[in-house]
């Protein structure tokens, strides 16, 4: 191989292994991308619907005076800035980029939103210690919020599960790969032994030379001895 035919071969290897690595941070959700999406619009309509009272998921996003009235507490808080951003935000950028690392991002968000939105309809129901009035129950924007964050943490999970089973069967592919290389240049750095066959056949030659040559021994030594006795009985 030429110097040349070696720069290209090499050229040629560290593309394929940028393509191969770009590959590999990427996400295919396949049918799963429909299921989000519709998820990430549900989420947004229940940022619109009413979450305690009369206040909406807008108004505990911006904790307007509605918000006040309804002694929204933190965990509700916490579940709707959190479905905003992993909900909504980084689930949308993991469908559009279809990159893994947004695709982890929305699923650890969205699973820590769920235990949130679990807390969030718990404040709901539970009267406070300065409390005089039992508060407003869990409306119905709240209740659609938790029921998406539910669906994101499963299908958000199962597409980074499938991702990572992919990329541990390119690695065992690539270090089988390895090893069939290295196995091929130690072959190629021992010496090659003859096969048995041949041993045997330079073994069979060399008997057959052996013999004939004993045999052409014997013939002289026979024409030898009998030269003297025909000269004395021509005598």
């Amino acid at each position: 191989m030429s110097k040349n035919d070696l720069d290209t071969f090499t050229r040629y290897e560290r593309e394929l292994r940028k393509t191969e690595k770009k590959v590999a941070g990427e996400i295919d959700p396949g049918a799963r991308a429909v299921v989000v999406a519709v998820c990430v619009l549900l989420a947004m309509v229940s940022l619109v619907l009413p979450h305690a009272g009369d206040a909406t998921g807008l108004d505990v996003l911006m904790m307007t005076d509605k918000a006040t009235a309804e002694h929204i507490k933190l965990p509700s808080e916490i579940f709707v800035y959190m479905l905003t951003i992993f909900g909504i935000g980084f689930s949308t950028l993991a469908l559009i980029t279809r990159r893994w690392v947004l695709a982890w991002i929305a699923l650890a968000g969205t699973a820590v939103d769920a235990v949130a939105g679990m807390l969030a309809i718990w404040t709901r129901n539970t009267v406070g210690v300065d409390e005089t009035a039992s508060p407003s129950g869990a409306g119905a924007g709240l209740l659609l919020g938790w029921a998406v964050a539910i669906v994101l943490v499963f299908h958000w999970a199962r597409v980074v599960w499938n991702r990572n089973s992919y990329h541990l069967a390119l690695e065992q592919e690539r270090r089988a790969e390895a090893a069939n290389r290295e196995a091929f240049g130690l072959s190629l750095q021992r010496p090659v032994a003859p096969s048995a066959k041949a041993a045997r056949a330079d073994e069979a030659d060399s008997a057959e030379a052996d013999s004939a040559g004993t045999a052409q021994t014997q013939g002289d030594q026979t024409r030898g001895d009998q030269t003297p006795e025909g000269t004395a009985s021509d005598d």
